[in-house]
């Protein structure tokens, strides 16, 4: 069967009895439909003094372009947990259109580890993302009305960019204002997609609807004639966008196959955003449960690393123990197997991919300071010499793994590495080892840069193009030196370049522009050919999806 077809065939509780699991009353709930439910924020106040459980992050190797599964063994992992006594809930992003419609399909798991329902979760959800899109695009009406009707701002450049939650390669670039009316302006303009938002990365890490507001109020929009800043709030546009965003700001929750909690809510992209779920929903996760499984997009170098370096700091929270997903078919990519042979057997291919992982575990293990495990998310392709000899390997370095089989299994397939999850973490209780971020908010800008180039890319040095050199300048004039860095990489290299899978040679990461989030409140730097708005394959997954007579969704992997 299908993923689709077995998430249909399961019978789900519904959302209410969920909601008790957690100690969620009914009244603390706002349901949409039988299986979908917003989390009020009255919540968050009653279980403000109730101790915080322990965080599990999955994380993963530079992926091939289809993924590895880390949503699938996070999902797997949960329920595990559940399976063994433990009180567990999930701690998800929501996914994207633009993946759903694209390449990589929907991001609710797979087989018989997935959230649920998994058509609407996918598709429109519960509105969040739309919300978002018309908070955005709001404001940049706003923006061009305001120049329309005389400009007392001197609005000189806007650097604001509308978005839309599709691969529109089209977007990128385009020309607005062009009805020709007397006091429309034209310019060049353009689309992010609706993940990489700023407005969706406030959203994320705003702590409540007061710093959800002062965070909208402080994004920059563009810059006056005198060169200075021009913010939302100077439009007064914060309320407007904060009232569009009211019901998206509450968590969202739904059910795994298995019955356990899953809390979903935010969707940046961890390539060109920073990759983590909402600060408010870990945190409600961490109140309601003993074991919080949650998620950082794309590999350790993206997601792992925006996870501890910024949400961390914002949120004042910390990882319990990581997990980083591997497969046999990725090591393989990564040890230069072409992608149409990665399927076959090849023990020299998978040799050399194992640098890739050995880089992310010793970043994690050795740079963070936290436990670390390795789950193997096994494929019917992999053959018991590639696994027996990839555990070998790890047995020689003294790096836990652990085989993970929940599409075919369920949570039954991931007891193993629960346990070792479990017990793995009571050991470090007892251990001296502390976690630690990578730079202090301190460190200039340049030295926070090259920290994560140098120390979790493995490159030699980083080159600067002149204009993100006078960003940065820009940017300690204005006095916001000290907020953290994101990164925009490519996810399937260490390098900033896609094709250099094996991140071979001494190579530099190259930094062409620098932007300056103020709402989200960090630097955005962005690498290599990046780009914020992708674009569709040459066969996208929308050309699968339908909906049958019987009104059903059909095609969604």
């Amino acid at each position: 069967m299908t993923d689709i077809e077995i998430a249909r065939n399961t019978k789900l509780e519904k959302i209410d009895v969920i909601a008790k699991k957690l100690g969620i009353d009914e009244e603390d709930i706002e349901q949409y439909g039988k299986f979908k439910a917003k989390i009020s924020r009255g919540v968050f106040e009653r279980l403000k003094d109730e101790p915080d459980g322990n965080i599990i992050l999955v994380t993963a190797i530079n992926p091939t372009s289809l993924g590895e599964g880390k949503t699938t063994v996070s999902i797997a992992i949960a329920d595990a947990l559940s399976r063994i006594g433990k009180k567990s809930v999930l701690a998800l992003r929501e996914p994207s259109l633009g993946p759903v419609f694209g390449i990589k399909g929907g991001a609710t798991g797979g087989g018989k580890v997935q959230v649920a329902p998994m058509e609407d979760i996918n598709l429109h959800f519960t509105g969040d993302i739309h919300a978002i899109t018309a908070a955005n695009n709001l404001l940049s009406a706003m923006i061009d009305n305001h120049i329309f009707f005389g400009n007392d701002l001197k609005i000189k450049k806007v650097i604001w960019k509308r978005c839309v939650d599709l691969n529109d390669r089209q977007l990128r670039k385009v020309e607005t204002g062009l009805s020709g009316e007397k006091r429309t302006k034209p310019r060049m303009d353009g689309f992010d997609i609706t993940v990489a938002s700023e407005v969706m990365a406030v959203l994320c890490l705003a702590e409540d609807l007061n710093d959800l507001k002062r965070r909208l109020g402080n994004i920059i929009i563009g810059y006056n004639e005198d060169d200075e800043p021009v913010f939302a709030k100077d439009l007064k546009a914060q309320g407007a966008m904060a009232a569009l965003l009211k019901d998206a700001f509450n968590p969202n929750l739904v059910q795994t196959l298995e019955k356990t909690p899953a809390i979903i809510h935010g969707g940046p992209f961890a390539n060109i955003a920073h990759g983590c779920n909402s600060i408010s929903a870990t945190k409600l996760a961490l109140k309601v449960s003993d074991y919080v499984v949650t998620e950082a997009g794309f590999g350790a170098d993206l997601g792992a690393e925006k996870f501890l370096d910024i949400k961390c700091r914002k949120a004042n929270i910390k990882p319990s123990a990581v997990v980083i997903v591997a497969t046999i078919k990725a090591l393989k990519y990564h040890g230069g197997v072409n992608k149409e042979n990665i399927l076959e057997p090849n023990l020299e291919g998978l040799e050399r991919g194992l640098s890739n992982l050995y880089h992310h575990h010793n970043n994690l293990a050795n740079k963070y300071g936290l436990p670390v495990v390795v789950a193997l998310n096994r494929y019917n392709t992999d053959t018991d010499e590639e696994l027996e000899f990839l555990k070998t390997k790890l047995d020689e370095k003294n790096i836990k793994m652990e085989l993970v089989e929940g599409w075919g299994k369920g949570g039954e397939g991931a007891t193993d590495i629960a346990n070792t999850l479990v017990k793995a973490i009571e050991e470090n209780k007892n251990s001296s080892n502390e976690f630690k971020y990578l730079y202090e908010l301190e460190d200039s800008i340049e030295e926070k840069i090259e920290k994560i180039a140098k120390e979790i890319y493995g490159a030699k040095g980083v080159k600067y193009s002149d204009e993100a050199k006078a960003e940065i300048e820009k940017i300690k004039k204005l006095g916001y030196g000290d907020f953290p860095i994101c990164i925009a990489k490519t996810q399937y290299s260490l390098s900033d370049d896609l094709n250099n899978l094996e991140a071979k040679g001494d190579y530099d990461i190259h930094i062409r522009e620098i932007i300056l989030k103020t709402g989200a409140e960090f630097i955005v730097a962005i690498a290599g050919n990046m780009l914020t708005m992708p674009g569709l394959p040459k066969v996208p997954a929308a050309e699968g999806v339908d909906i049958n007579e019987k009104g059903e969704i059909e095609g969604i992997f």
